[in-house]
């Protein structure tokens, strides 16, 4: 019996050759390594609210969601999301035909993509960016036009900004897409109503479909605050507005998240994600349902915590030698290496465990223009306070 000669072509799709395993994986398998505090990936260490995680169990006791839930969704999680809109933004949408629901927010970026680009599409795209939504432009055939946001300020402090001009530049007739992620990660950067109204009005002008991702939607800092781009004139019937449970109610293993659009564009995307998990995470639809109905006290309180933790750990940062750039949302500081006397953040993170027990992600790998990035570095704070506190004492042995 003869072997199988191997081919000559390579194995993986040539679309997604330039991927390898995840920055998130390699640095995470370094801080098991080297007993280091994970800073690196963003993922809480604690549980969300008790009253949703025994929500989850009373649905698997009740027999709810243990079969296929239907496909776009439990009907209470999308009526839920529905009335989250309309309460939170004044934003109507109809549960039965423009709510979807996802394996989180990573399918339905995937789901949206696949199903709204054809191969030689350009979409636009923030820069740095997700590290998913790369591969998911590739896996569709699209090509990544990246608009970089660079340091400058925001209410006198360091922060990353849009250039409105260079956005508008980067559209071409083979636009097919704007990809927005506001609040933004890794920068911390959230647009303001003047930026996104500027946006809008250039995908009107040029029929242009948006695809934004706003899972940070509720981690919102200071006098920042979260507009979702479908509410500005012309942009409902064109914008495709991702959500997930999982960063606002610290349950990112459930994997819940959603999709609401018009019709039209929600059939589309519906289309692709059917064929992707089909359906997902059914007793935790019903947990989420219940979790999105708590009452505004909560996501007070749970704001109020992050933004301590914000602070706790850019103060240390800071005192620690690094440029930090305080963001206005999300749950990550970037900050700036040089000022330690370096200026490769790849070195300096695959070092940082050995030096000073943390792992943090160098934000080059969300970069096409990696120069642009190679001197910032990300670091999570959705961990318990005695954890940051005892982080920071660390990273301050890189001061003397």
């Amino acid at each position: 019996m003869t072997s199988m000669s191997p081919s000559a072509r390579p194995l993986l799709n040539r679309r997604l050759a330039e991927f390898g395993t995840t920055i998130f994986a390699e640095m995470s398998a370094l801080a098991v390594r080297t007993g280091a505090i994970n800073l690196g990936q963003g993922f809480p260490d604690t549980d969300g609210p008790e009253e949703v995680r025994e929500a989850a169990v009373r649905a698997l006791r009740d027999g709810r969601g243990n079969q296929y839930p239907p496909g776009p969704g439990v009907p209470e999680l999308r009526t839920a999301v529905a009335a989250h809109q309309l309460r939170r933004y004044g934003l109507s949408f109809d549960p039965d035909t423009e709510v979807l629901v996802t394996a989180g927010a990573t399918e339905a970026i995937a789901a949206a993509l696949l199903a709204l680009l054809e191969p030689g599409d350009e979409v636009v795209a923030l820069e740095p960016y997700y590290d998913s939504y790369a591969a998911c432009i590739a896996m569709a055939g699209g090509t990544r036009v990246p608009v970089t946001l660079r340091p400058g300020t925001a209410d006198g402090e360091p922060a990353f900004r849009l250039d409105l001009d260079e956005l508008r530049d980067a559209v071409t007739d083979r636009t097919r897409l704007l990809l927005l992620n506001t609040p933004h990660n890794p920068t911390g950067t959230v647009l303001t109503r003047d930026e996104l109204a500027a946006v809008a009005e250039l995908a009107v002008e040029r029929d242009l479909l948006v695809v934004t991702d706003e899972v940070y939607e509720h981690l919102v800092f200071g006098t920042a605050e979260h507009v979702p781009i479908a509410s500005f004139p012309g942009m409902r019937e064109r914008t495709v507005t991702i959500g997930s449970a999982g960063k606002t109610y610290a349950f990112t293993g459930w994997k819940v998240g959603w999709v609401t659009a018009a019709p039209a564009l929600l059939t589309a995307v519906r289309s692709a994600k059917q064929y992707l998990t089909y359906v997902a995470s059914g007793p935790f639809q019903y947990a989420v349902a219940e979790a999105l109905a708590l009452p505004d006290s909560y996501l007070t309180a749970y704001r109020q915590d992050m933004e301590a933790k914000r602070d706790l750990l850019s103060a240390g940062l800071a005192e620690a030698g690094f440029g930090v750039y305080r963001p206005a949302g999300t749950y990550f500081v970037t900050t700036d290496v040089r000022p330690l006397g370096e200026s490769d953040g790849f070195a300096f993170c695959r070092s940082l465990p050995e030096r000073a027990g943390v792992v943090a992600v160098p934000n080059a790998v969300f970069y096409d223009h990696r120069e642009e990035g190679a001197p910032f570095v990300r670091f999570a704070f959705c961990k318990r306070a005695p954890v940051l506190e005892e982080a920071v004492g660390r990273l301050k042995s890189l001061a003397g």
